[in-house]
């Protein structure tokens, strides 16, 4: 029996599609798409499509998100996904965009039990069971292979906590071996630790070395903008992001002098 969900998909995607000239504009500027097939770009794009129906992309202050924008972030939301399905996003609804940085206030009791308040700007972030936050000009950012994809960074974190927390470990595909995962991620991960600035630099940067979670989030980032690097540097790593994507980015690029 076929659901009223996927009904309701196959329904949006034979009635509408992504303008072709503001499709090409958008894969144009986002190069972290290079190497894709024809059929996984329709693929992505169907995709994109869905979540800009399904998601709603709420702006704050200055913001007026032209097509153009819109498109982008679902774009990069979805290249993740583009195997494992919009299903992974369940439980949310809100993608709220701001001009620039924002500056939350949070409050946290030491020891002695006092009180304080902390105000940090961020990029990005995401609520376990809420919305997904970002900044424009860092998603503007986003997709020119640097390394740097605050969408990808902030939907991991979404990932990573459809276990009911985040803590580096996503839910992984029935084949695949936790032990292999955590021994992977924590030794990539006690190496960054230890890393100090004498050393020559290092692909993961301090920010990843905050916590497991923070670790799994920027991995994911680097498996989609630079996966020619994180392979070389971190096999072990891209191998269980390779198995649980569905996806071999590093593949996709042509060979050095190609």
């Amino acid at each position: 029996m076929v659901s009223f969900r996927a009904w309701r998909r196959r329904r949006i995607l034979r009635r509408q599609a992504i303008d072709e000239a503001l499709w090409r504009a958008v894969l144009q500027d986002l190069a972290m798409l290079d190497g894709l097939e024809l059929s996984e770009l329709q693929r992505l794009r169907d995709l994109a499509l869905l979540f800009l129906h399904e998601k709603s992309l709420e702006p704050v202050g200055t913001v007026e998100l032209s097509p153009y924008q819109r498109v982008s972030i679902a774009v990069q939301a979805c290249l993740p996904l583009l195997n494992l399905g919009l299903d992974w996003l369940d439980g949310w609804v809100s993608v709220i965009i701001y001009p620039d940085e924002f500056v939350p206030e949070r409050e946290w009791v030491d020891e002695a039990g006092v009180v304080h308040t902390v105000a940090e700007p961020l990029t990005g972030e995401a609520w376990l069971h809420g919305p997904l936050i970002l900044s424009w000009p860092d998603v503007a950012a986003g997709g020119r292979r640097d390394g740097y994809n605050v969408v990808i960074h902030e939907l991991a974190h979404k990932l990573d906590g459809l276990t009911g927390d985040t803590n580096g470990m996503p839910p992984l595909h029935r084949g695949m071996d936790p032990a292999a995962w955590t021994a992977a991620f924590a030794e990539a991960f006690a190496a960054l630790e230890g890393s100090t600035l004498e050393e020559e630099p290092l692909l993961f940067d301090d920010y990843a070395a905050e916590s497991p979670a923070e670790f799994f989030a920027v991995a994911c980032e680097l498996f989609f903008e630079l996966p020619e690097e994180l392979v070389v540097a971190y096999p072990a790593v891209y191998h269980q992001l390779r198995l649980f994507f569905r996806q071999d980015p590093a593949a996709r690029l042509p060979s050095p002098g190609g």
